[in-house]
């Protein structure tokens, strides 16, 4: 006789405009045996705004017991139920509680299903103007200035769209870092409150919205990024070759396969990318 497992279904949820929410997320609700709730005051307003009425077991499932409820919502799933993971917007697993859950489900051949729904990341990936062709998401940064730097030289060079979530009181510092690193001109969007009364996506390049968020921004962020250019053979001067190394070294590369990586991204032999990384440690010494 073969054993019936249940199902994890992972439901969208709106991002602002409630009435974004999926059709099916309502009949999910009603249906499931169990809902998992990032958090169960958040699933209440939501279901009073839908006119819902759950009928399931409510369980919060978050950041601080997603290991620990993992076990006991697979036991259920093995067991037949029909278990509903929903976040406080927009999709489980990104950047949200989901992917341990998703993982052991799947370890153990249950079934998992989606209703699909707003995301911040695709939202803002269209109103940002950026080119959407290729695009990766980085979700937030760390918050301690050190490790964000080192964090953001990993994809200096990266030519995809690059798209972060970040908290409205360090996005001036985040956008700061970010045209150190990526360099001032690089295009951005910052796009606040999506879907929300008061919506607004400010473009432009990353030290004029340095510059702009220096006064005070409010509101859920989402931040997109442009990927770096294209390299043009010869169009790179020897300071431009000479941080690109030392982003490269800052990040943990050895200097060899830095200046390797740099020549082919700019399509310059090697000898002349270590000749300029050269002339720039003896430039201070010839000085002197």
């Amino acid at each position: 006789m073969t054993h019936v497992t249940g199902t994890l279904v992972l439901a969208g949820t709106p991002i602002g405009d409630i009435a974004d929410a999926p059709p099916r997320l309502v009949a999910e609700l009603e249906g499931a045996d169990i809902v998992a709730a990032e958090d169960t005051r958040r699933l209440r307003g939501l279901t009073r705004a839908l006119g819902v009425h759950t009928t399931g077991r409510v369980v919060s499932y978050f950041e601080g017991n997603e290991s620990a409820r993992t076990p006991e919502l697979v036991e259920a799933l093995a067991g037949g139920a029909r278990v509903l993971l929903v976040t406080d917007a927009g999709m489980p697993s990104v950047s949200d509680p989901g992917y341990r859950l998703v993982a052991a489900a799947v370890e153990q051949d249950i079934k998992v299903t989606a209703v699909p729904g707003p995301s911040a990341v695709l939202t803002a990936l269209a109103l940002s103007g950026l080119p959407v062709d290729r695009f990766c998401f980085e979700g937030f940064l760390p918050r301690k200035a050190g490790e964000r730097l080192g964090r953001l030289r990993e994809v200096a060079d990266e030519r995809r769209t690059l798209v972060y979530f970040e908290a409205p009181h360090r996005l001036d510092d985040t956008l700061a870092a970010m045209a150190e690193v990526f360099g001032a001109e690089r295009r951005a969007a910052v796009c606040r409150e999506l879907t929300k009364t008061y919506e607004e996506v400010k473009r432009g390049g990353l030290g004029e919205l340095a510059a702009w968020a220096a006064e005070g921004v409010r509101g859920e962020i989402t931040v997109v990024v442009e990927g770096a250019p294209e390299p043009v053979p010869g169009d790179v001067d020897a300071e431009e070759l000479v941080r690109r190394v030392r982003v490269r070294e800052e990040a943990g590369e050895r200097r060899k396969e830095a200046i390797a990586a740099v020549a082919a991204e700019a399509g310059l032999p090697k000898r002349e990318v270590f000749d300029a990384v050269v002339a720039a440690k003896n430039a201070p010494r010839a000085a002197e």
